[in-house]
């Protein structure tokens, strides 16, 4: 101890008084600001890195920029891989129409059988609408396979009745229109 009592007293005084000085004044602005010095520090570090990604982001970017200038190569290359990928979207595009087309002739061309079957069979006295509807096979005497569906329009019953018209007012039931009030409206 007491070696250091002789180092202490060897210090000049005005050594110990300036470390005494800063101890206290550096105390005392950490004591009042501590914390906002804290999240400055943090909030700093945050904007120091994505500063400093998107300046690492802008060079790569200057050097591909460089780069492709550079080499005429590159740039002729990406254009045909372009031009290519835009050909080969187009035949697809073309052989999709030419499917279309081809179900829309093959539409057309039954609808037109059709027509020339019901103008026969129109010529021969017979029901146009004989080739909608084929009449059951009399020859077989199980169950008939023929795909003839009953007309449900007359097991259905209308809606409304048959003098009920909408532009008369009458008739409606209890709803009715009425105008509405003149005047401002009232707002909130």
């Amino acid at each position: 101890m007491e070696r250091d009592g002789q180092l202490l007293s060897a210090r000049p005084a005005l050594e110990t008084e300036g470390f005494r000085y800063l101890h206290v004044t550096v105390g005392s602005l950490l004591a009042t600001y501590g914390w906002y010095i804290v999240f400055s520090c943090i909030l700093l570090y945050v904007v120091f890195q994505k500063l400093s990604t998107r300046l690492r982001a802008l060079r790569q970017r200057q050097l591909d920029r460089a780069a492709a200038a550079v080499e005429p190569d590159v740039v002729v290359k990406r254009q045909e891989a372009l031009a290519a990928a835009r050909l080969k979207m187009q035949e697809e595009l073309n052989a999709q129409v030419e499917k279309h087309k081809e179900k829309l002739r093959q539409l057309e061309e039954q609808k037109r059988r059709q027509k020339i079957e019901m103008w026969d069979s129109m010529q021969e006295g017979k029901s146009y609408k004989g080739t909608a509807r084929k009449p059951p096979e009399e020859d077989s005497p199980g169950p008939s396979t023929s795909s003839v569906l009953p007309n449900r329009k007359s097991d259905r019953k209308p809606l409304r009745g048959g003098g009920y018209n909408p532009l008369s007012g009458e008739g409606g039931g209890a709803c009715s229109w009425r105008p509405g009030r003149r005047g401002p409206s009232s707002g909130g």
